[in-house]
């Protein structure tokens, strides 16, 4: 792969870093490194504030094409952003799974109608989403979902429970695999329904988490609608949307992640310095494997990108997961002892704590890694099930 940029991508660069510059100013210049893993509680408001200014900037949605709204960019110009917005200090996005999971999502198997009414919103960044895939006992095995709807009329009547649905308290629309099928099994009889949030229908409980924070809770679904045209694709069929789905998910923002990752370790790195940590050789050795698995990292990210095989995100997955967590268990050993106290009560987290805490999660989520391993030995290597 060429990773040399063009004259019109350095360009591209050059304005992404001039907006990012001229714009986290002012009321958005308190933004910088807030939200993010662990953390997005922080500044939420502030945040959707920024949401729309990155949208009235036509900065939302790059990679969609013009027809639909966005600017069409190529993936190497997809990156750069994410890089530039990532090295810029940014805040954490609110609506990642807007932007990046529902909008293509929609462009690519949705109906005009469907563009029409929900791609504008998420591009103006006025709508939030969020993802209606795990359930209890149908985590990682999507395909044993058993929330429920029913055609009645001209509306389909949901019934079921989600959990670990990120943003769900903030979400305004939540996009949802349910069983319309009675008597359906596995990948056969589901649907994917695009359905809103503030209703009496659903009830949202935060799930407190060992950070302290809530980023993640159950829904639950008694008696919840949503209007019959609200179904992507057609009924029936939603296993092969949310697969499309999922192939979106871990996309170009993937690169950005890392940008993140580094900004990461160069904290880690500086309080080693100012402890003297970074004198002992553990310490030393631990900070140079992260380095050179973090760009051992992107460049296998670079080498797959745009790939249309979803096996190379499983790869990715199990690159990025345990090299996070083994950063955050790096951190508080820099840290010492003093990593064993909360720094104001009852329960104030230093950012090297909340990244210890937070990373636990990080080889569950998104594809627990024991599943990316089957997927890996089963469709990779062709070894047998089970």
């Amino acid at each position: 792969m060429d990773l040399r940029l063009s004259p019109a991508d350095e360009e591209f660069r050059a304005e992404v870093r001039d907006w990012l510059g001229e714009h986290l100013r002012g009321e958005f210049a308190e933004l910088e490194g807030a939200g993010g893993s662990g953390r997005e509680h922080e500044g939420l408001e502030e945040r959707m504030a920024w949401e729309r200014e990155l949208g009235a900037g036509g900065w939302i949605g790059l990679g969609l094409p013009s027809e639909h709204g966005g600017r069409g960019a190529s993936l190497i110009q997809q990156v750069i952003f994410a890089e530039e917005y990532a090295r810029a200090g940014a805040p954490g996005r609110v609506n990642h799974v807007g932007e990046h999971l529902l909008a293509p999502t929609v462009a690519a198997f949705g109906s005009d109608e469907q563009r029409r009414r929900f791609l504008p919103g998420i591009l103006r960044g006025e709508e939030l989403w969020c993802q209606g895939y795990s359930e209890p006992g149908a985590g990682s095995d999507l395909a044993a979902v058993r929330t429920r709807a029913r055609l009645d009329g001209g509306q389909w009547r949901i019934d079921g429970q989600k959990v670990w649905t990120s943003l769900a308290t903030q979400a305004d629309w939540c996009f949802a695999i349910a069983r319309t099928e009675p008597g359906s099994e596995r990948h056969r009889g589901l649907s994917y329904l695009l359905v809103p949030m503030r209703q009496a229908g659903i009830e949202v409980r935060p799930i407190v988490q060992i950070t302290g924070t809530s980023e993640f809770s159950e829904v639950f679904f008694e008696d919840a609608v949503t209007d019959a045209e609200n179904v992507v694709g057609e009924p029936g069929e939603g296993w092969k949307v949310a697969m499309g789905t999922l192939g979106f998910e871990r996309g170009v923002a993937t690169l950005g992640d890392q940008i993140g990752f580094e900004r990461e370790l160069r904290r880690v790195a500086e309080a080693a310095r100012e402890s003297g940590a970074i004198e002992r050789p553990e310490i030393a050795d631990r900070l140079a494997d992260a380095w050179v698995e973090l760009r051992a990292m992107r460049f296998q990210a670079l080498r797959t990108l745009g790939s249309d095989d979803p096996r190379a995100a499983s790869v990715a997955k199990l690159l990025w997961a345990p090299w996070h967590q083994r950063l955050g268990e790096l951190a508080v050993d820099v840290l010492g002892a003093e990593a064993t106290l909360a720094t104001t009560a009852p329960y104030e987290l230093s950012d090297a704590q909340a990244l210890f805490l937070f990373t636990r999660s990080d080889t569950i989520y998104a594809g627990s890694n024991e599943i990316q391993r089957n997927i890996v030995a089963e469709r990779m290597l062709g070894l047998p099930k089970g």
